[in-house]
């Protein structure tokens, strides 16, 4: 996977989360629930929902940082001179 990629996923994953925290935030804001435990309610909502609802995204990101911390060892291993095939 491209560095731009992962990049882009990392940015769309963020902003996605946030926007399900604002979401579910003003719309308990306009149930006339007190801005701050509304704040801490979407936390506690936007968590699992983006869990299913950001399934694929999630997928790419973890697969990402496998193929990430696999490229480190494999580099950490050839620094410390060992034969990595």
């Amino acid at each position: 996977m491209e560095t731009s990629t992962f990049g882009r996923d990392i940015t769309v994953y963020t902003a996605a989360r946030i926007g399900l925290l604002a979401v579910i935030a003003f719309l308990l804001t306009l149930a006339h629930v007190p801005l701050l435990i509304a704040v801490a309610v979407g936390l506690v909502l936007a968590w699992p929902l983006s869990m299913v609802l950001l399934r694929g995204l999630n997928t790419r990101i973890a697969a990402a940082l496998t193929e990430r911390r696999a490229e480190r060892l494999k580099m950490r291993a050839q620094l410390r001179g060992e034969d990595t095939q």
